[in-house]
């Protein structure tokens, strides 16, 4: 505890963010230098890597992923492995970057999302109206396997406060990418698509805290479906690299349509989702009522690009008008999909889109920056009041606390 009272006081923290996304592509290890807190926060990023899961890890994850019903020893066995993976793959990072885990101040680790349980999604009768997400990977098993003090499962206080749990988006993307100078539209294309949006800044919000019309909500399948009919159709493939399987197909407009009629896309905003209800299933259900199972494969991934950027350009319209001109900066593993990207701009011409790297941030490391940062605002800072109305953030610090011994 002693410590933890130096880092506060610290004018600076080294902090690793780690983020391991629905795609399971990998863990993003990203070591950053934060120096203050809250709205004066600066962030330097000193080294970032991707450590790719092999297929075994994939598959251990997958026995539990977006799933109703797993075995319980399963599930349980599954939380400290992957706290212990987790920590192998750090001390592998800190090892190649020649930096020892005692220069280290905090470790950040988001933890595997398994199955996210948003009240109106589940509608389950014994829970009216409780929100729930779960995430694997034991902090304690991070912080002794490391010798690092670990701060894991931020989503439990958002919900505690009366969020959902997602997107955590917001408070980060607040303190280190709002701009006095345009509004802007901060855009993850990751298995779920969602944005922060954030008006122009002000010296009297800067002074008190306040965002008062920033905010975050998912729009729907970022890469999800789109990369597990991949892996359905060619085992080989983990994805549909530069898009290049949808890029020569052709929109299914009927099937397009029944996959929209999902509440989902009429809901208000914000609104989150996931994996359990985007899924292969939704899209077999889909495919059944408008007879599409014979429909070529690459029609069906223009299909589904189609629907990742409509639900996208629905939710900004949504949120800002039906002619919304901002500033979109994009991140995560769709921002690399031409075809994606190049829907968006036909479905929001007015918008001018670029890269968060243009802000200094490189899309693959900005979850895993983002975290970081909440980390730090868990150890040094005060709770931030974001957004007002149905679209206020809980002014809360997140993030449980395990020490290494």
């Amino acid at each position: 505890m002693h410590r933890l009272a130096q880092l506060a006081q610290q004018p600076s923290r080294r902090i690793i963010g780690l983020m391991s996304g629905t795609s399971l592509d990998g863990l993003d290890v990203a070591l950053c230098r934060l120096h203050g807190h809250g709205p004066d926060t600066r962030l330097e990023l000193e080294h970032f890597a991707t450590v790719p899961y092999d297929e075994e890890f994939r598959r251990r994850v997958r026995q539990v992923f977006a799933r109703e019903q797993v075995s319980l020893e399963y599930l349980t066995l599954l939380h400290a492995w992957l706290g212990r993976e987790h920590a192998r793959m750090v001390l592998d990072c800190l090892r190649a970057w020649q930096v020892a885990p005692a220069e280290v101040d905090l470790l950040a680790s988001h933890g595997q999302t398994v199955y996210h349980a948003p009240a109106h999604q589940h509608q389950h009768p014994d829970f009216p109206g409780l929100n729930a997400t779960l995430q694997l990977g034991d902090a304690d098993h991070l912080a002794v396997g490391t010798g690092i003090i670990t701060v894991g499962d931020f989503r439990q206080k958002h919900v505690a406060a009366g969020g959902e749990g997602a997107p955590l988006a917001t408070y980060g993307d607040f303190l280190l990418l709002s701009s006095p100078n345009e509004e802007r539209l901060l855009l993850n294309l990751g298995g779920i698509a969602n944005f922060t949006y954030l008006p122009r800044t002000d010296a009297a919000s800067a002074q008190t805290k306040t965002a008062s019309a920033a905010f975050s909500t998912d729009t729907g399948p970022g890469n999800t479906l789109l990369d597990a009919v991949v892996r359905a159709h060619f085992p080989q493939l983990a994805f549909d690299e530069g898009g290049r399987l949808a890029a020569a197909g052709t929109v299914h407009a009927g099937l397009l349509a029944e996959l929209l009629a999902q509440p989902f896309f009429a809901a208000s905003l914000p609104k989150t989702t996931g994996p359990e209800l985007f899924s292969l299933a939704y899209l077999h259900a889909a495919q059944t009522r408008t007879a599409t199972f014979d429909l070529p494969v690459e029609d069906l991934l223009a299909t589904l690009v189609e629907l990742s950027a409509t639900g996208v350009a629905q939710a900004v319209r949504l949120a800002l008008g039906e002619q919304p001109a901002v500033a979109v900066y994009a991140s995560g593993g769709g921002a690399h999909n031409p075809v994606l990207m190049a829907a968006l701009q036909r479905h929001l011409p007015a918008c001018r889109f670029a890269s968060t790297a243009e802000l200094g941030v490189p899309p693959d490391a900005k979850e895993a920056i983002l975290f970081a940062l909440l980390a730090n605002e868990a150890v040094a800072g005060q709770p931030i009041s974001i957004g007002a109305g149905r679209q206020r953030v809980p002014a809360i610090r997140m993030g449980k606390i395990s020490l290494p011994d």
